[in-house]
């Protein structure tokens, strides 16, 4: 905005004819009634009208007189020194200003026939403000009003504004309006349907009528328009802004109205006419938005300035208040000849812009070419987001004119201005202000640069993105994010559709997981659809109370009878009111009906290792303790069995016949074809034989506590255990502590220690299939094998867990396991005492079915393939997860939304048999933009971890690692080509918010034990790394992939300050403070502070060299460092406010862990210090980039 110059001098006294010494009228009372507006019959207002206008403007200016203000405080007005820049955004519309209208005629009435000393001051003189002797007019405008707005009442526009008494200052109205004065009438209802525009200069689409001036007189104008070239350089004064809300009128860039008819509009080449809106671009927008104490300057050149009704204009000495002027249509010629100049002068600004959603992301409008004298003055093109200015640009720079050498240059008005390389001009596209921000947000679509913003992680814990149904009763009871989840929450419409997203498309579930208020039926018939077989769900069309058709094959079915029947009330009723229909994960008790064969009992056999090996690690003592404290809390019935088999070079079982008063040991010798010595009391009843039992865990680490035979038997001990349990089926546990080396299955050392680094890693794959067909035939008769690995050195865990992989067991590795690192012993202890006492579900099978036109067509677990869609799983526990990859048989144009269900039939540990149903809903898209801003950022990496170790272990891990980064390049090509951003942009990587999180996950993979090159890793620790990205529940997996990391400083604020301000009578806890989550890089750390690491299932706790004694007191019972050793593991307990609330964090981030994780205590010299460096995967290493470099790699890729 530009003011007026109070350098400049108050021409002499008007000239003889009406057109240059005539003012626009301003400062009216108020707004006409609209019942009183009539059009004008011509262009000359008769005198009456004019007298009362005049009088009405020289009463409100003598009340409202007021002193010359200043600039800014300390500069005098003659100042050349610019204002300070703007610190706010202009672009955030001011909703709670008083309403206000211009209007720009650029006619006039004849000059006033009241005496001299009634008239209005600007009666006397011209209204244009002269810079210099020439009288030529100024340019330097900041209120430029939209031309052509006097026909709007004829084009449909919006009625008069009311009158707002709280501006109007005690102004009377005009009670009534004679007939003559119609077009004075219409020329004050029109000022109220028209906003106020604050430019410097015309805007875009505003053509200002003016005298052609002699090419002389041009320059010198020109050159005396850069003192005002800033926006803020003019007085202050203290009227109230206008409405900044745009006008609802319509607007066309045209001449005025003469006679109450709208001519033609005369536009220069490749002018546009725009509709509904006011002319002036989003740069005329955010200047409307300036400082509310900023004065208006004077109109541009021959354009009509009108003042809002409603605010009184404050006096300026020595320069006369503008009048309304009106020119005669004969003008209309000229101006149509001067247009390709005005168009010139306008360039700078942007042309209008109209934001509405997804525009965005559209392609500019094609521009004619320029002449070539025109486009070698032209600026380069912005580098910010979609051509905009870069959001590192200060605000200052976001609301500045163009300098005043591009106001005198001949540019096309629509141009797209090139880059410079100074701030970005106000011709360049202006990014989405904040409310379109807003609301791109909460649409899912707003966007982020990740080379600008580095630290992208929110406060606590990402939340599952939102499925949107537009239903708000489906969206409440659809399916848990914890239990299934989809890659995408809009399902492409089509393959092809999904090809252009390169984004893949499946789903992870983890069907078992522990879920509190579970919804469990019986009934006689469980309704299933008779063609697809799939169970009713919330998500069925009920054709009316006796029908229902299937919302994955589309066929219609009968209800029973019996489904009426509402169990909750005991009453016939709606079928709605069912359970089946109003949750998406319930479980049904089955009948008979779901049965091959009555259901088996919890049957429980042990496999030990007594090896050398095995008794000099001492697991066995922590495994038999741990076994005979919650002997009673395994699952399990009065028919639960239980057995114990032990090997080394030989096989030895322990028979618990009735009448024994202790276990009786039989060892078998001959390990090539191994047999059972007996046929009954290998296995027995737990509850009669409970005592048998407890001595044998308390004789078995006794027993072999002297023996010193390194032989390992592991598959002559399997093969006997299968011939124990494959009358019955249940569940085998294997602890290992070396690699086997005797009898059936035995194995040679595969690794190379010295080539642990190396890219090409070797023996991903199994040495031998002994142990996969022994899994296979386990699964055919429902036995379920876990392992736990306890060893020391090299065990090929690559081949012995295969028994697991195969048979939907699990595995646990705890490497260099020795009793007297303790930290280990409670570890083991913890997950061994999970595994005991968690439910388990026998002989299960799992099915996924899809709505039609999808299928599933790879599974990622372990478990068997029974068939196409069934997958076998002996044991299930509520740790497993699984992933499915979809692919599409048919496209989706005819539904609107598809759903997936996942159905798991098993036997509890009580002998009964159960149907635990997963429905969830998803909706159909056909935009690309749409499926890329939806895409589930967590998913798509428990997804592609799964996809990446079955290619290393068909191929090599280097192809598993070019997979992970193509599949980053893809995806943001795939989004750059959606949202037609402009190529060859340096420095940008554009991101849509769902995926701004997929290069930090990604190269949290790439640095994983899993996936990792460059860095000494144990074949054994990379192998079972790979089984936890198959197997972990997708929450477990994340802190697998990438940490969280907290500074627990604000912990210890608010104990502090809750424990001063709490009284003896709180009895209730405080909420716990949410801490920012920190981004895993040593940037973050603080030698003061003390910091938390969760790593699933260990938490970290880095302890700083400063820290505070005090703290450090409170916390962990220490008065310095020092005191720490270099290996501690578990906090002290400590009486105080900070040890209490550090404890009932840690309480929160093991709620939803299977067993509490180990803690270590690290403090900042430690040795230990390294464990906890190697985590922060932002950070760069001697073999691996850091995350910026990470990003910089990523964005020369994308094209």
């Amino acid at each position: 905005m530009s003011a007026y110059n109070q350098n400049f001098v108050p021409p002499a006294a008007g000239t003889a004819n009406g057109n240059q010494g005539s003012s626009l009228v301003n400062g009216l009372p108020g707004a006409v009634p609209h019942h009183q507006q009539q059009p004008p019959p011509s262009a000359v207002a008769p005198a009456s009208a004019q007298q009362y206008l005049q009088q009405k403007a020289q009463q409100q200016q003598q009340q409202f007189q007021q002193p010359p203000a200043q600039p800014y405080p300390g500069i005098s007005s003659n100042s050349s020194l610019p204002p300070p820049p703007l610190q706010f955004n202009s672009n955030i519309a001011n909703k709670f200003l008083p309403p206000s209208s211009t209007s720009a005629n650029n006619g006039g009435p004849p000059p006033s026939t009241l005496p001299q000393h009634l008239r209005p001051p600007t009666a006397n003189g011209p209204t244009s403000l002269t810079n210099g002797s020439n009288g030529a007019p100024s340019a330097n405008s900041s209120r430029t009003a939209s031309p052509g707005l006097i026909g709007a009442p004829q084009l449909g526009g919006l009625p008069p504004m009311p009158h707002n008494p709280q501006f109007a200052h005690g102004a009377p109205l005009p009670t009534a309006v004679p007939q003559q004065s119609q077009s004075v009438a219409s020329l004050t209802s029109n000022m109220h349907q028209m906003n106020l525009h604050r430019t410097n200069g015309p805007s875009a689409n505003s053509q200002p009528q003016q005298q052609q001036l002699p090419p002389q007189q041009q320059q010198k104008q020109q050159q005396q328009q850069l003192p005002l070239a800033n926006p803020m350089a003019g007085p202050v004064m203290g009227s109230k802004p206008p409405n900044l809300n745009p006008s609802t009128s319509r607007v066309i860039g045209g001449p005025p109205t003469v006679g109450g008819v709208q001519p033609a509009p005369v536009l220069a080449a490749g002018q546009r006419i725009m509709y509904g809106g006011a002319p002036g671009s989003n740069e005329q927008q955010s200047q409307n938005q300036q400082n509310n104490n900023l004065q208006r300057a004077a109109p541009p050149p021959g354009a009509g300035t009108a003042w809002p009704p409603s605010l009184p204009k404050a006096a300026v000495p020595g320069i006369p208040p503008p009048m309304q002027t009106q020119q005669p249509q004969a003008q209309s010629a000229p101006f149509a000849q001067q247009q390709p100049q005005n168009t010139a002068q306008s360039a700078p600004f942007a042309p209008p812009q109209q934001y509405q959603y997804g525009q965005a992301y559209q392609q500019p409008l094609h521009q004619p070419p320029l002449p070539q004298q025109q486009q070698q003055h032209q600026p380069p093109p912005p580098t910010g987001m979609f051509g905009a200015q870069p959001s590192s640009t200060p605000l200052q720079y976001q609301s500045q004119p163009p300098p005043p050498s591009m106001q005198s240059q001949g540019q096309h008005p629509y141009a797209q201005p090139q880059p410079t390389s100074g701030p970005p001009q106000l011709g360049a596209p202006v990014p989405l202000n904040v409310a379109q921000q807003g609301f791109s947000r909460l649409w899912g679509q707003d966007t982020i640069d990740l080379m600008q913003n580095r630290h992208i992680l929110s406060p606590a814990t990402l939340p599952a993105p939102k499925v949107v149904l537009h239903n708000q009763f489906h969206e409440s009871i659809n399916c848990s994010p914890s239990i299934m989840r989809c890659t995408v929450t809009k399902i492409p419409e089509t393959n092809s559709l999904l090809q252009k997203s390169r984004l893949p498309l499946g789903i992870v579930i983890h069907p078992f997981r522990d879920v509190n208020n579970l919804p469990v039926i019986q009934c006689i018939n469980i309704v299933r659809c008779r063609l697809c077989r799939t169970y009713i769900n919330p998500f069925v069309y009920f054709v009316d109370s006796k029908m229902w058709k299937c919302n994955l094959c589309y066929r219609v079915n009968e209800l029973p009878e019996d489904f009426q029947f509402d169990p909750a009330t005991k009453t016939y009723g709606d079928v709605t009111r069912r359970p089946e229909v109003r949750s998406s994960t319930i479980e049904f008790i089955a009948p008979s009906e779901y049965m091959l064969r009555p259901p088996q009992p919890a049957m429980y056999l042990f496999l030990f290792d007594v090896s050398i090996i095995a008794q000099q690690s001492g697991y066995l003592e922590a495994a038999c303790s741990v076994l005979n404290r919650h002997l009673d809390e395994m699952p399990g019935d009065a028919r639960t069995q239980v057995g114990f088999i032990c090997y080394d070079s030989f096989v030895h079982f322990y028979s618990m016949a009735e009448g024994l008063n202790q276990p009786h040991e039989m060892t078998l010798l001959d390990i090539d074809d191994p047999f059972l010595p007996r046929p009954d009391s290998l296995l027995v009843n737990l509850k009669e034989c409970k005592e048998l039992v407890r001595d044998l865990l308390k004789l078995l680490p006794k027993r072999f506590a002297h023996t010193h035979d390194p032989g390992s038997a592991l598959g002559a001990a399997l093969q006997v255990a299968f011939k124990l349990m494959q009358s019955s089926g249940g569940r085998i546990t294997v602890f290992q502590a070396c690699l086997p080396n005797k009898g059936p299955g035995a194995l040679e050392p595969r690794e190379d220690p010295n080539n642990r680094s190396a890219k090409d890693v070797a023996h991903l794959n199994p040495a031998t299939d002994f142990y996969k067909r022994f899994a296979l035939e386990c699964s055919g008769y429902q036995i379920a094998c876990d392992l736990f690995l306890m060893n020391q050195q090299y065990s090929d865990m690559a081949t012995i867990s295969g028994i697991s992989k195969h048979s939907g067991g699990c595995v646990h590795h705890f490497p260099l396991y020795q009793k007297t690192k303790q930290h280990m012993v409670d570890s083991f202890r913890m997950c061994f005492k999970r595994y005991l006492t968690r439910k388990i579900g026998f002989e299960a099978v799992m099915r996924i079915r899809c709505t039609r036109g999808l299928q599933v067509h790879t599974f990622h677990g372990n478990f068997f393939v029974r068939s196409t869609d069934l997958l076998s799983l002996p044991n299930v526990n509520p740790d497993a997860g699984y992933g499915m990859q979809i692919s599409y048989e048919e496209s989706l144009t005819d539904v609107k939304t598809i759903c997936f269900q996942a159905a798991l039939l098993y036997t509890n540990s009580e002998g009964e048999r159960r149907i635990r149903v997963h429905t969830v809903c998803l909706p159909v898209t056909s935009s690309l933009p749409e499926v890329m801003h939806s895409a589930d950022t967590e998913a798509i990496i428990g997804l592609l971890s799964k996809m990446a170790v079955d290619r290393s272990i068909a191929s090599n891990l280097s192809d598993a690692r070019d997979a992970f980064i193509n599949a980053t390049i893809d995806v943001f090509n795939a989004f750059k080509i959606a949202q037609n951003l402009p190529s060859g942009q340096s420095g940008q990587l554009i991101a849509p918010r769902s995926l701004a999180l997929m290069p930090l996950y990604i190269l949290g993979l790439l640095k994983h034990p899993a996936f990792r090159v460059g860095t000494s890793t144990r074949l054994d620790d990379r192998v079972y790394a790979m089984d936890c990205m198959k197997t972990l529940p997708l929450d477990q997996l994340m802190k697998f992939v990438y940490p969280e990391l907290y500074k627990i400083d604000g912990l210890i604020y608010h104990a502090r300050n809750s424990n001063a301000s709490t009284t003896e009578e709180d009895d209730e806890e405080d909420p716990l403070p949410e801490l920012p989550r920190l981004q895993l890089s040593a940037e973050h750390l603080d030698s003061r502070s003390i910091f938390l690491m969760d790593c699933g299932q260990l938490i970290m706790l880095y302890v700083g060299l400063n820290v505070p004694p005090d703290v450090l007191e409170a916390v962990l019972g220490i008065s310095s460092t020092a005191e720490l050793g270099d290996y501690v593991y578990g906090l002290p307990h400590i009486v105080s406010a900070e040890y209490d609330i550090l404890q009932r964090f840690l309480l929160r981030l093991n709620y939803d862990k299977p067993y509490s994780a180990l803690v270590q205590i690290i403090r900042d010299t430690s040795t230990a210090k390294g464990q906890f460096i190697e985590r922060l995967t932002d950070d760069r290493s001697e073999s691996s980039l850091s995350y910026y470099e990470f990003l910089q790699h990523i964005r020369a890729q994308v094209k």
